[in-house]
């Protein structure tokens, strides 16, 4: 089956909003997996910003798609030996969870490039298997980064839990809320919170996401490995 249309998946989302009474989030087609034929197609159809799991995957389509002025996005776990990387070819990274990073990737964003957009990874279910800082070290990471010259701190991201239960899926997204409006009342820059994907955006986007990271209802499922 093929994924439905870009104009879609933007009216799916303008809905969501319009019920909630929340304004349009910002849509990040994730493409990990996909060529750089399929996020062209996207591209094409008005798609810009597009996110990546992994340095090494994104760096061949990234030099392949220069010509479209897209923007790209790091959203999996990035290693410190791949810090240098991540700055030099990405627009945004979502996933700073430690301040090891932050002092790599303001070392090596070029001069020449705008400051390098990061959002705060947050571990907000405490999951072992997940990757991102417990509450507590929000802050003095976004002291970090912000004291950094070549980062910009945009926001907080999350990949909650998928509880089966509604309201405990409902409280981590809350509870995400509360720690972006505590960081932007003290950081104004700070105007992102990406969370939300294709099985649960319409909750997040009612619990505030600003940014919400699409694949699957875009691109379709991905093929499974022989």
């Amino acid at each position: 089956m093929s994924a439905p249309p870009l104009p879609t998946i933007l009216l799916n989302l303008h809905n969501a909003a319009a019920a909630a009474g929340r304004p349009d989030p910002r849509l990040l087609a994730v493409s990990k997996t996909q060529p750089a034929e399929a996020v062209a197609a996207l591209a094409a159809q008005g798609q810009r910003a597009f996110g990546e799991n992994y340095v090494q995957e994104a760096l061949p389509k990234i030099a392949a798609l220069a010509g479209l002025g897209l923007e790209w996005h790091l959203i999996g776990h990035l290693q410190s030996n791949k810090a240098e990387l991540a700055a030099r070819h990405f627009h945004w990274v979502q996933s700073v969870d430690r301040p090891k990073l932050v002092a790599a990737l303001g070392a090596h964003r070029p001069a020449g490039e705008p400051p390098l957009n990061v959002l705060i990874q947050v571990n907000i279910d405490d999951e072992d298997s997940k990757h991102g800082c417990h509450p507590e070290a929000i802050a003095p990471l976004a002291a970090a980064i912000a004291a950094e010259p070549r980062l910009c701190l945009r926001g907080l991201m999350a990949i909650p839990a998928p509880w089966p239960e509604p309201a405990r899926r409902a409280r981590a997204l809350a509870a995400m809320r509360g720690l972006f409006e505590r960081l932007a009342a003290r950081h104004p820059q700070a105007d992102t919170l990406s969370m939300g994907m294709s099985a649960d955006y319409p909750e997040a986007i009612a619990q505030g996401a600003t940014l919400v990271r699409i694949g699957t209802a875009l691109f379709g499922a991905r093929p499974r490995p022989a």
